[in-house]
């Protein structure tokens, strides 16, 4: 979570900056596509109703991490906040606020004194909550002092996933003067601001954490699988990506047993409104990388220029940008404020082993409502490239259509006009209008908004678009639109460049 007051200061002969706590152009050549083939039935103008059964219930948990408990997923965020759901739609807030009276500790502000007093600050930033072989529940929580990277991480352990948690111990420190975790003198600008823990397990079984915001970046360390702590001799561990302050928050690693890839989302940019703040994320083989995009770049040398702080355009053309800001403009026929994101970040995400989806879990302001936030949720999808991609509108599971409807979008389904939203590679806290853009039976693409090209159904709900000589694959689903009361066909996808498109059909 990022504060909005940054500011540097001096620290003896160490300068430091404020770093966020807790809370170019796409590449690819066109090939050699076939056309779509011509529609065999009109694509549908009356969509089918949906049951009184879809609703959503909203809950406001700032860098919601999420965990399952039997049938029951939890988020904990920023300022010790915490909501459930079993549906993935309607959250319930349990907890929220660092004070005593919260339920998720005994006595907060005594249990986990240490750490705030280090911080030299009364809240928590982002935490991570995982179970291990004990059948235990251990939280991994920080505190940060806002205005440097003046942080605690530690971990406290629980017999229930909602608590109450017992302190364990303090990990790490940072922002000291002097001698640091690794042994050397504390630099801001190559060692870590130790906050927004995110731990995992590996294919192996091997547990590691995720960390660190802006400062010297994101880092990695191999943590003892049965107790929790790192292993012994590791310092601050392995820089992933980031440094010199560069706006690279939010880390969180997703494992697919599908593709063989550690997926790392991070969140560039600021959390504000107008922070302009989006998901990236890179990919390797490995747990402890290295992690590239698609285009290869490996990103531990992506980071801010020597010097600099808050660097976006050293940062900005680097990892497969999956969302940012945006706004689909309102057709004559639907109801409701457009749909829309500002700064949506700091995720999470969950794999459904038995279903085989992958979600993605976030928090996210609104267009023209300030800085009130909520969590949203979105099913992800692996395109023919091997990369996820997200769904451009919030889940809901095709099951509440009424009749249901299948899932399966043919080539004739997916031809039509949407409403498509260009999220390009940069920083920026304009949102992304949506354009008009028409996906042709003979496999071109036109419509009103200036995109043209063309584009193939490639089975199994896969699309591949080619606009600009730039190559987009992609994944068609069904998506509800509550503002044309309909689930709809969509699409999301995404160049090796790292720029995604995201598309909504109209139904009328």
């Amino acid at each position: 979570m990022a504060f909005q007051n940054r500011r540097h200061f001096l620290a003896g002969s160490a300068a430091f900056a404020l770093t966020a706590c807790g809370g170019g152009g796409g590449g690819g050549s066109a090939g050699t596509l076939t056309p779509a083939p011509a529609p065999a039935e009109p694509a549908p103008t009356n969509p089918n109703p949906v049951q009184a059964a879809l609703s959503f219930g909203n809950a406001s948990v700032h860098d919601p991490s999420i965990v399952r408990d039997g049938s029951t997923y939890y988020v904990f965020g920023s300022h010790l906040a915490a909501a459930k759901t079993t549906d993935l739609m309607n959250w319930t807030k349990i907890a929220d606020t660092v004070n005593d009276a919260n339920p998720l500790f005994t006595k907060v502000t005594t249990d986990l004194s240490a750490a705030l007093t280090w911080a030299q600050t009364t809240t928590l930033w982002a935490p991570d909550v995982v179970k291990l072989g004990d059948g235990k529940f251990y939280m991994y929580y920080c505190a940060c002092k806002g205005d440097s990277p003046l942080s605690a991480l530690g971990i406290a352990v629980a017999d229930k996933i909602d608590g109450p948690y017992a302190n364990k111990q303090l990990l790490l420190k940072s922002g000291m003067v002097g001698t640091s975790e690794d042994g050397t003198n504390y630099d801001a600008t190559k060692h870590p601001n130790v906050v927004d823990p995110s731990v995992f397990f590996d294919a192996t079984g091997k547990l590691w954490m995720v960390y660190g915001s802006y400062s010297g970046g994101i880092f990695i360390l191999q943590l003892n699988a049965t107790t929790g702590l790192p292993l012994a001799g590791q310092g601050y561990g392995k820089r992933l990506m980031g440094g010199n302050h560069a706006r690279i928050e939010g880390a969180y690693i997703l494992y697919s047993p599908a593709s063989k890839y550690y997926y790392l989302f991070v969140s560039y940019g600021g959390l504000a409104a107008d922070g302009g703040y989006n998901v990236r994320v890179a990919r390797s083989l490995q747990p402890d990388g290295p992690y590239v995009d698609g285009a290869g770049t490996d990103m531990a040398t992506v980071k801010g220029a020597n010097g600099t702080f808050f660097d976006d355009a050293s940062i900005a053309p680097h990892g497969m940008k999956l969302m940012g800001g945006h706004v689909f403009a309102n057709a004559a026929f639907e109801t409701g404020t457009a749909t829309g994101y500002v700064s949506p970040g700091h995720n999470s995400a969950y794999y459904d082993a038995t279903t085989g989806k992958y979600f993605i879990v976030f928090h996210t302001r609104f267009p023209g409502t300030g800085e009130v936030h909520e969590i949203r949720v979105h099913e992800m999808h692996l395109n023919d490239d091997g990369w996820l991609v997200i769904a451009p509108l919030r889940y809901a599971p095709l099951s509440l259509a009424a009749p249901v409807q299948a899932a399966d979008i043919t080539a004739a389904q997916a031809a039509g006009t949407y409403k498509l939203v260009n999220h390009g590679k940069d920083i920026t806290a304009v949102s992304k209008a949506s354009i008009s853009v028409t996906l042709n039976a003979d496999g071109t693409v036109g419509g009103t908004g200036g995109m043209t090209g063309t584009w193939t159904h490639n089975g199994s709900n896969k699309l591949t678009v080619v606009s600009g000589g730039v190559t987009y694959k992609g994944v068609l689903s069904r998506q509800w639109n509550p503002n044309s009361s309909a689930f709809v066909a969509s699409f999301s996808a995404l160049s090796s460049g790292g720029v995604a498109l995201w598309a909504i059909r109209l139904t009328s």
